[in-house]
């Protein structure tokens, strides 16, 4: 799953305090230890996001969970994350920014121990939306403390090896995930706890404090009005997908968020310290990297779920099993990102996301060679061309969104993009669940009705939610002998129908992103108007992980 760019609210050169600018100022001798405790909270975070979703069958089963909890334990951290990052930053800028990494820290791992513990799919749910608070923290802080404590050639050294990091936490992610899956789910968060205790001793201990007093306020109007219009959207389409669009409650929060978005945008406009510059919407190019931020997570991101049901509920292969094939697609993204980022300097961004993007779509249509027939072995083109793709679009993706800005709003530029990310997983999550189920049920429904004894078993009539909800074998198990074979075939291929449907609609909004960036990214939009004007790698920038 898609994590977010880490904005660096320390880029303001006279952050550090220093008379003449943090050019002048000493290096911070405990500079070594901050970077050591940053790689190892943002290590713990993004792999609990990436080995989360290998888990989610596993979760289901015991939980009892339906198919729209399943849609929830995602979508509740990429709220609250998309919801408070920018909010996190400022706070942390003017109260201190080791201080609220500590509390981020803290928070991420008692939410953590709740998620293991948990004994229903709403408590699990509700703890996960308190990861999202402490991990929002966690990333708005981060960077922030490295650009604070490095300086010079050193504080690129610091960025590489925090982008290091992050790539080996997204490639191992899925195994890691598998391998404790298999002793039981609660583990993915239990695992949690040792890292994140050393993380807040090392913090404490060794990290120096650093703030930025004449920050910017908090806009707690917009958030409140944000995150309102975000979470009754969400709720919309998740319920549509099982009550249909049409029913009053979907519509009346289809309505309110409307009214929510209406009133953030106006606050917005007549606020004194917005959490979003909507002047930033003026330049082409900070527009086209936001909508391609949004469609690579709404993409291929978001449908990762549903692969990976596929790949557990369809195919049957173990938790462990699905985490081994999906390095296919951490080995594609790793085999570009590198290329990408140093690309950067020398070519047109413009010739990298778009063409990134455009990969991504044309991996996400190569998936549609799954059928109800067919090995995993199928799925192979599509994870290769779709890692391929993200690996091109990510690292110049992060320079667009700080670089269209004058530095010392690089920390706001890098959270709207990070927004824009979660924005794209909650919806997207929301989206394709309602249309998957849409077209599971109607498929599902023409098979059944061409079945013969089908309509004399009144099982039958609940076997639509239990496909979606990945209990059809325990159904069909309990089916007349004559029927249970067609039956289960008749499950596997709805379930393969609407996994192509939401498929070939991802690709459109993939190749919506590749128009988006090869139109409106233009160089001449960013700060300098050329490569070596461009901020470099750890130049009060944000490096970008991804899953």
């Amino acid at each position: 799953m898609s994590s977010p760019t880490a904005p660096s609210t320390g880029a303001d050169p006279s952050s550090s305090g220093a008379p003449g600018g943090w050019q002048d100022a000493p290096p911070d001798p405990r500079r070594w230890w901050t970077l050591g405790a940053v790689c190892l909270g943002t290590f713990m975070l993004l792999l609990d996001i990436t080995i989360v979703v290998v888990a989610l069958p596993n979760i289901q089963a015991e939980l009892h969970a339906s198919f729209s909890d399943l849609q929830w334990i995602v979508d509740a951290y990429a709220l609250t994350l998309a919801s408070l990052l920018l909010t996190a930053g400022s706070l942390a800028d003017i109260y201190g920014r080791r201080r609220f990494y500590v509390l981020g820290l803290g928070l991420f791992t008692l939410a953590s121990l709740a998620c293991g513990v948990s004994q229903s799919p709403l408590v699990l749910i509700l703890a996960r939306a308190a990861q999202g608070i402490g991990g929002a923290i966690m990333f708005a802080v981060s960077l922030a403390l490295l650009a604070s404590a490095f300086r010079g050639r050193e504080r690129g050294m610091a960025f590489g090896v925090w982008g290091a990091i992050t790539g080996i936490a997204v490639a191992v992610g899925p195994v890691v995930g598998g391998a404790l899956t298999a002793a039981s789910w609660r583990w993915i968060f239990f695992v949690n706890l040792p890292i994140g205790i050393i993380a807040i001793v090392l913090t404490v201990l060794r990290v120096s404090e650093s703030r930025m007093p004449s920050a910017s306020r908090p806009d707690y109007p917009g958030v409140v009005t944000f995150t309102g219009a975000l979470c009754l959207l969400v709720y919309a389409l998740i319920r549509a997908g099982e009550q249909g669009f049409g029913e009053s409650a979907v519509l009346g929060c289809f309505a309110g968020a409307a009214v929510l978005l209406a009133a953030f945008l106006l606050v917005e406009v007549h606020g004194t310290h917005p959490m979003f510059d909507l002047t930033l919407f003026r330049k082409p190019t900070f527009v086209g990297g936001s909508i391609i931020a949004f469609a690579l997570s709404a993409s291929i991101f978001s449908l990762q779920l549903y692969l990976v049901l596929y790949l557990q509920d369809v195919l049957h292969f173990s938790a462990f099993g699905t985490g081994l094939r999906l390095l296919v697609l951490s080995g594609g993204i790793l085999a570009t990102s590198a290329a990408a980022g140093r690309l950067t300097s020398h070519v047109p961004i413009r010739w990298l996301v778009g063409p990134g993007m455009i990969l991504v779509g044309a991996g996400l249509l190569l998936f549609l060679r799954i059928s109800a027939d067919r090995s995993w072995t199928a799925m192979i083109p599509g994870l290769i061309v779709c890692g391929l793709g993200i690996g091109l679009t990510n690292p110049p993706l992060a320079s667009t969104a700080v670089g269209v800005v004058e530095p010392r709003r690089a920390g706001m530029a890098s959270g709207i993009n990070s927004t824009f990310r979660q924005v794209g997983i909650a919806t997207g999550i929301a989206v394709w669940g309602s249309l998957f189920a849409s077209r599971t049920t109607a498929v599902l429904h023409d098979q059944l009705a061409h079945l013969p004894g089908a309509a004399a078993v009144p099982a039958l009539r609940g076997l639509p939610i239990a496909v979606r909800n990945g209990a059809a074998g325990p159904l069909i198990a309990h089916l007349p002998g004559p029927l249970q074979a067609a039956v289960g075939r008749a499950a596997t291929v709805s379930f393969v129908a609407g996994l192509h449907h939401i498929l070939v609609i991802g690709a459109i909004v993939a190749f919506v992103g590749g128009v988006a960036g090869l139109v409106m990214v233009r160089t001449k939009d960013l700060v300098g108007h050329g490569p070596a004007d461009r901020p470099a790698a750890g130049e009060d920038t944000a490096a970008e992980p991804t899953v």
